[in-house]
């Protein structure tokens, strides 16, 4: 099965389309977690980045909320194997898809990353917009 991740901005391109014909999936709010993009040395920076995720571990929900989505998201995996689908999809949010959206959508994506009968597919939709950093341009 397919696990289809995107990381991707509420205000630039919104939700990404369903291309399969499936109906879609999941789509998590990552706005409800602390805004590195607030500050102006995380700003060039993605969530790729070390610094934006040291940031965001920090903080106490990161983990709360991280911890909800793989259980959620471990009991759609094993029951969409178990009955044969072919792809879930997966969207992470936040306002401009750079920091909150991408680190949770990298790290869905190594959670997931071995999972048997899994293949998984990652997508930063709003990648073209990013600034240049060291760090964010080696995906």
């Amino acid at each position: 099965m397919l696990l289809d991740l995107y990381s991707f901005g509420f205000r630039r391109s919104g939700i990404p389309s369903d291309e399969s014909g499936h109906g879609g999936g999941f789509v998590f709010d990552c706005r409800c977690l602390p805004n590195p993009g607030k500050y102006e040395e995380y700003q060039a920076l993605t969530g790729l980045d070390t610094a934006v995720q040291a940031w965001l571990e920090a903080k106490e929900e990161t983990a709360m909320f991280l911890n909800h989505l793989k259980g959620t998201l471990e009991l759609s995996v094993k029951r969409y194997i178990a009955r044969d689908f072919e792809r879930l999809m997966v969207n992470c949010g936040c306002t401009g898809g750079q920091h909150r959206s991408v680190y949770v959508a990298e790290k869905l994506h190594k959670h997931f990353a071995g999972y048997p009968g899994l293949s998984i597919q990652l997508t930063h939709t709003e990648q073209s917009f990013w600034p240049v950093s060291s760090q964010s341009q080696e995906r």
